[in-house]
C-alpha cells in the first residue's frame, strides 16, 4: 500500500513539474538575446569588404512560465512585464509576432534607402498592397481577415499607397460594403466587408485593422538583408551602416567589433529601444569594442544613459557612443583611428 502511495506522489510530483514548463503565465519575460555579425546576413553585389564587423543586438523575449518567472525574479537583467505591456488591446500573440515581422520589414526598407542616399545612389519603391498587422474585435473584418493577409486590391483598384485606400474607405458610410482581394498562404482571396463606426472614434467608419504598407525598394547595386525571424526595428541603425560601409570604399569599421541598435527612419533619425541593457550584456559577451546608442537629444532617461550606467555596472571595457543621426554615428566612425593589429 505504501508503495502505491509512494509511486502515486511521484507520478504526481512528475505531473506538476512537466506542467509548469507548459503552464503559460500572463506575463512576457525579456533577457539578454545575441549580436550577430551583419556581414554575413547583408550581402550588396560587388560590396566592398571591411576589416572589422558590425553587429546587431537583440533581446529574447517569450511567455513566461513558472521556472522562467522564476528565473526572471532571481536574474538581475532579465525583465518581466505584464501581458498588456507587450500586447496592444485585445491583440493576439499571432498579430504581435506579424507586427513584430513588418516593423523589421520597415525597418529595413528605411536602412535601405538612407545609406543609398548617403552613398548619392537613387532609390525607388513598388507599391505592392497593405499587410494587416491587427484585426480589431467587434470590427467587420473580424472572421474574415487576419494578421498577415495581404491586401492589394479594394473594389476591383490598386492603390499606390495606404494612405490612398485609407482616403478611399472613409469617404463611404457606415453599412456600405467593400470588397477586398487578398493574398494568404500564397492563396488569392476575396472577401466582402462592411463597413461599421469605431468605437473609439464615431466619426470614423472603417473595416477594423490595423496595416502597415507592402512595398519593394528597387536600387543598384542590389542588396539583399536576411533576417529570418528575427522581429522589431531596432536593429535600423545598424543595417543602415552596414549597407553604407558594403557600398563605399572607406570602411568604417577601422578593425573594430562595433555593436549597436536603434531605430531608423528614412530621413536617418535614430530612435529609441526597448531592453538596451539587456543588448549592452550581449555585445560585451560577444566581444564588441564599441556600443551605439540612441542618445534621444541627451534627455535624462535616453537609451544612452541607460547604457552607459549598465555598461559601468557589468565594468565592461566596451565604449558607449551616444547618437542621434545615421550621419552622426558616420561621422564618429570616420574619425575613428584604424584599430592596431597585435
Amino acid at each position: 500500500m505504501r508503495r502505491k502511495i509512494y509511486t502515486g506522489t511521484i507520478i504526481l510530483l512528475a505531473f506538476i513539474l512537466i506542467g509548469g514548463m507548459y503552464y503559460s503565465l500572463p506575463y512576457y519575460i525579456s533577457k539578454p538575446g545575441m549580436a550577430k555579425e551583419l556581414e554575413p546576413i547583408i550581402t550588396v553585389d560587388d560590396g566592398f569588404k571591411e576589416e572589422g564587423s558590425f553587429m546587431l543586438t537583440t533581446v529574447r523575449m517569450g511567455r513566461a512560465n513558472i521556472y522562467s518567472y522564476l528565473e526572471a525574479k532571481m536574474r538581475k537583467y532579465e525583465e518581466i512585464y505584464p501581458l498588456d505591456m507587450i500586447l496592444a488591446d485585445k491583440e493576439t500573440e499571432d498579430e504581435y509576432n506579424a507586427r513584430q515581422l513588418h516593423m523589421m520589414a520597415g525597418s529595413k526598407l528605411n536602412a535601405i534607402e538612407v545609406a543609398y542616399r548617403k552613398a548619392g545612389l537613387p532609390v525607388h519603391y513598388k507599391y505592392k498592397g497593405i499587410y494587416v498587422v491587427q484585426v480589431v474585435p467587434g470590427m467587420p473584418a473580424e472572421g474574415k481577415l487576419q494578421a498577415g493577409d495581404r491586401i492589394y486590391k479594394v473594389d476591383g483598384h490598386n492603390f499606390p499607397s495606404s494612405e490612398k485606400f485609407i482616403d478611399y474607405v472613409s469617404k463611404k458610410q457606415a453599412g456600405d460594403k467593400i470588397t477586398l482581394t487578398y493574398l494568404r498562404s500564397k492563396k488569392t482571396n476575396t472577401v466582402s466587408v462592411g463597413l461599421k463606426h469605431f468605437k473609439a472614434d464615431p466619426t470614423k467608419v472603417g473595416i477594423g485593422i490595423s496595416l502597415v504598407d507592402d512595398k519593394s525598394i528597387m536600387v543598384e547595386p542590389k542588396v539583399s538583408v536576411k533576417t529570418d525571424e528575427i522581429g522589431g526595428p531596432s536593429a535600423g541603425l545598424m543595417f543602415s551602416l552596414e549597407i553604407y560601409n558594403q557600398l563605399t570604399s572607406e570602411d568604417l569599421t577601422k578593425g573594430y567589433k562595433i555593436a549597436g541598435t536603434g531605430t531608423i527612419d528614412e530621413k536617418g533619425t535614430v530612435g529609441p529601444i526597448g531592453g538596451i541593457e539587456q543588448k549592452i550584456v550581449a555585445a560585451d559577451k560577444a566581444g564588441a569594442e564599441i556600443f551605439l546608442a540612441p542618445n534621444e537629444n541627451g534627455t535624462k532617461t535616453s537609451n544612452y544613459r541607460d547604457a552607459l550606467k549598465t555598461a559601468r555596472d557589468i565594468k565592461t571595457k566596451m565604449k558607449i557612443i551616444p547618437v542621434d543621426t545615421f550621419d552622426e554615428a558616420v561621422r564618429y566612425l570616420e574619425k575613428l583611428p584604424d584599430k592596431e593589429k597585435g
